[in-house]
């Protein structure tokens, strides 16, 4: 098989990444001459982690990046006190990455590209898709390199302005909004704390304030205001914005900036035939609680399983679709906080985390969708090693578990016991392909019952995890 997968941002990389490590012959193609450079999309969500978990990056993405910092309030001039966007959580035995992370986009995409090469699919840079064409048997694309390829599948995740929806002629219905325009960048600013945010505004109206974020591993900050009527993207634009608040703060440098208009919009079809969509390409979101980073690689994370095995493909759009939509909704009510200048418009809560998303919603014809995140788990293996639920996890296979009985004669399955029980005795007879007893590897022990507890098993119970880490 052959997928080409247009754009080489966090969607596409997730992608090139999903399909390589299956054996899929993958191509990852870029129109920009250059890797992007900024922070963009910093925010990771706890969910986002977990997939990162499973790709093999969440130690780099750790290790670059940092937790959320508090934020400093400085009204008319004078501290104010500390505020979390986010209460940071304790984590706990299902869910062990609770809070977000902090990186900036670029690096982000450097960690991707890396694990990307480690399985030979180098992003191709200057490469623009020109024009595509598809059958019954897969999909011919022009690239403006002059190149003409044919694939048994292409997949556009190549932003908002997506030459790959276009081309299909998928419509692109929502709002954007011309009056309302917000300046966000990259600075530099040697007078402030790295180790926490800066908001500078005035009493009568905080949310038309200047926010300052750092950016972990930069030594930069990201810059989010207001912007006036004939203003611009400039490091004086920004610097004239701070005076207004007698910040004291001087800023030095200026990296990647835009200037960001309310953009709401979601495709009315994921799919046509052979080609899909995904990320930005398919939803565009308000930047208000970090949403659109995250929902393209889950995306991503959805779709290439069922690309590699070929089955399942019209649930992709059932499903995402669904999540998309309800995403739109939280950040677009966080932006309407924001305009309205609502006191608490910089708060934020667990409906962004992407834990609770489910599959399990009747579809148009009234069947059930699968779903529902597999919760992790600490565990002991059949030597008495300490590992977890998402170590079994891991890797683009399902995983079986069975709950106080014999698991089936397969790779990736599991019986998991409980507390103090042994994996042979009279119960088990004949239920291993041994004669009675489990071949290593194949339990493990519940040691503190988290893993009964979380998926709510009694003894016999059965479940498959799909590869995306949910419940099929």
């Amino acid at each position: 098989m052959r997928v080409l997968v247009v754009g080489g941002g966090p969607t596409g990389l997730t992608l090139g990444i999903e399909l390589a490590r299956r054996g899929v012959g993958v191509r990852v193609v870029d129109k920009a001459t250059a890797y992007f450079d900024g922070s963009r999309g910093d925010s990771l969500q706890p969910r986002t982690l977990e997939v990162f978990d499973d790709l093999g990056v969440l130690d780099a993405v750790r290790a670059a990046g940092a937790p959320p910092a508090p934020l400093r309030a400085h009204i008319d001039g004078r501290f104010a006190g500390e505020r979390w966007m986010t209460e940071p959580r304790e984590p706990r035995p299902g869910v062990p990455y609770p809070n977000p992370w902090v990186l900036g986009q670029s690096q982000t995409e450097g960690i991707l590209r890396a694990r990307l090469l480690e399985f030979g699919v180098r992003v191709e840079l200057g490469t623009a898709l020109s024009g595509l064409e598809q059958d019954a048997d897969g999909v011919t694309a022009r690239l403006a390199t002059g190149e003409v390829s044919r694939f048994d599948y292409l997949v556009g995740a190549d932003g908002g302005a997506s030459s790959v929806r276009k081309a299909i002629g998928v419509a692109f219905p929502g709002t954007t909004d011309e009056t309302f325009r917000v300046l966000v960048g990259d600075v530099t600013a040697p007078g402030l704390d790295p180790a926490c945010g800066h908001w500078f505004a005035a009493a009568d109206h905080p949310m038309a304030g200047v926010a300052l974020t750092p950016l972990p591993g930069t030594g930069q900050f990201q810059f989010i205001a207001p912007l006036g009527e004939g203003d611009d993207a400039s490091l004086e634009t920004m610097q004239a914005a701070l005076d207004r608040f007698s910040a004291g703060i001087r800023l030095t440098g200026h990296g990647w900036s835009t200037v960001w208009r309310p953009n709401v919009r979601l495709a009315e079809r994921y799919r046509d035939g052979r080609v899909f969509l995904a990320g930005d390409a398919a939803h565009v979101h308000p930047p208000t609680g970090g949403q659109g980073l995250n929902t393209g690689v889950q995306d991503a994370y959805n779709l290439g399983w069922k690309l590699a095995a070929e089955t399942a493909l019209d649930s992709y759009e059932t499903e995402r679709r669904a999540v998309a939509a309800r995403v739109l909704g939280v950040s677009t009510d966080l932006l309407d906080k924001y305009v309205e200048g609502a006191v608490d418009a910089h708060k934020r809560g667990e409906e962004g985390f992407g834990l609770d998303i489910t599959y399990r919603s009747p579809d148009a014809t009234g069947a059930l969708v699968s779903g529902d995140r597999a919760p992790d788990a600490p565990l002991r293996d059949a030597d008495g090693k300490h590992v977890r639920l998402f170590d079994l996890f891991r890797g683009p296979h399902f995983t079986r578990l069975v709950f106080g009985a014999p698991a089936p004669d397969e790779e990736h399955a599991y019986a998991v016991l409980r507390p103090g029980e042994e994996p042979d005795g009279g119960w088990l007879d004949g239920g291993w392909p041994d004669g009675g007893r489990p071949g290593r590897g194949r339990y493990v022990i519940d040691a503190e019952g988290h893993a009964f507890t979380g998926y709510a098993a009694a003894p016999g119970d059965t479940f498959l995890i799909r590869p995306d880490g949910y419940l099929a």
